[in-house]
């Protein structure tokens, strides 16, 4: 994660450059510490150095980075004549690299040649299974092209090895609710907060997988991952506040009031419902009486 100080820096840097003060090096040695993606501002001025005889000589065996550092940034602006070349430079310095493999692979994928993306990976992971990366540039492809079925089972298989990427288990997650696959979604969701159950958005995202799936059981399980969401946010996250009521209101409609649980479901739904009101009043005034107009068909009252 990029720190305030360091974004500031570097467009500090930026400015700097982009006005003629110099620095363009140590803008994109910036740019590659910090992993983000500026990709027209690496092309402009990258190729500048690169386009520079004096200037790339005096990079020492750096020019290759920053080779390397222009062809991905020209493959994301879709000056694929420019990341051809570099990734060609590239590939003539150093002829039996991997490294250099994985961006022609790229290069492949950013011209939609997807079936030839694919024999490259797939042929790297036959040297070495255990590349993370092709893994994911290969789920990528499969994503790109629409076959949801082979992504899924793409990434499943990721997950069975690198069972620690979050992000992962997000995608899949998501790529499932897309399916309307909910159980499966729930299953990923469950899988992130056995490894992070602190994390206030990953029991919102099942709290809502939750409510999606209904029934009075899934329903209260929905409700109790509502409100640790508003106490893992300090009662501040309006989606969980509101889904909180959604479920109480569901919860009410579905067990008609037999039992105690549901009082206290209801006394839940009542808090919710006022931090709800006074934090429209106070920070979206205009749209309160849209909530109060929500509430009142769910039978809330505060």
């Amino acid at each position: 994660m990029v720190t305030k100080t360091e974004g500031t820096q570097l467009d500090d840097l930026e400015n700097q450059v982009d006005n003629g003060g110099g620095g363009a090096w140590e803008y994109l040695c910036l740019v590659r510490k910090l992993k983000v993606r500026r990709s027209e501002k690496v092309l402009k001025h990258g190729l500048a150095l690169l386009n520079d005889p004096k200037k790339r000589s005096s990079l020492g065996h750096d020019e290759w980075t920053l080779y390397e550092q222009v062809a991905v940034a020209a493959m994301d602006c879709q000056s694929l004549d420019v990341a051809k070349d570099c990734v060609k430079a590239l590939r003539k310095q150093f002829p039996e690299s991997k490294r250099v493999g994985k961006l022609e692979g790229l290069l492949l994928e950013a011209k939609g040649s997807w079936a030839e993306a694919e024999k490259v990976y797939s042929s790297f992971l036959e040297e070495n299974p255990f590349d993370q990366v092709v893994h994911k540039r290969r789920i990528a492809v499969a994503k790109a092209t629409g076959n949801m079925s082979t992504t899924i089972e793409l990434l499943s298989k990721y997950l069975d090895t690198f069972m620690a990427d979050h992000d992962a288990w997000r995608e899949l997650a998501e790529i499932y609710i897309s399916l309307q696959m909910y159980k499966q979604a729930a299953f990923c969701y469950e899988e992130l907060l056995l490894s992070q159950p602190t994390n206030a958005l990953y029991h919102l995202a099942y709290a809502d997988v939750l409510y999606t799936i209904g029934g009075l059981e899934i329903l209260q399980s929905a409700r109790k991952y509502y409100s640790s969401t508003i106490s893992l946010t300090g009662g501040k996250n309006r989606r969980a506040l509101f889904g909180l009521c959604l479920c109480s209101s569901a919860i009410a409609q579905l067990s008609k009031g037999r039992n105690k649980e549901d009082k206290d479901g209801l006394e839940l739904q009542s808090l919710a419902a006022e931090a709800l009101q006074k934090d429209y009043k106070e920070r979206a005034p205009e749209k309160l009486p849209l909530l109060t107009a929500a509430l009142k068909s769910l039978k809330v009252s505060s």
